[in-house]
């Protein structure tokens, strides 16, 4: 069993306010759990409305698939248009 953990610290383009940047995280998250089997959060980062830190989490039984889903997980997250990523952090976690 392999357990990958995705960390992504984003910049937003769009918010002026907290309250816009929790729609766009909102937004960002639903999609991200909608279409991909993970788990995710904003992890870090709650009181800057122009940067955000998501975590992302699957399991599976190799690697190479829970790689492929994170790829996807940002390749989503920039097609939205609302965010870039400015750090990624990848771990995996065999059992």
């Amino acid at each position: 069993m392999v357990v990958g953990v995705l960390r992504l610290e984003l910049i937003l383009h769009a918010p002026h306010s907290l309250k816009e940047k929790r729609g766009i995280v909102k937004k960002i998250l639903g999609r991200c759990r909608t279409r991909f089997p993970v788990s995710c959060a904003e992890t870090e980062l709650w009181d800057s409305w122009q940067r955000s830190e998501l975590g992302f989490a699957m399991v599976d039984q190799n690697e190479g698939a829970v790689h492929n889903v994170f790829e996807k997980v940002e390749e989503e997250i920039l097609r939205t248009g609302l965010a870039e990523i400015s750090e990624r952090y990848l771990e995996f976690l065999h059992y």
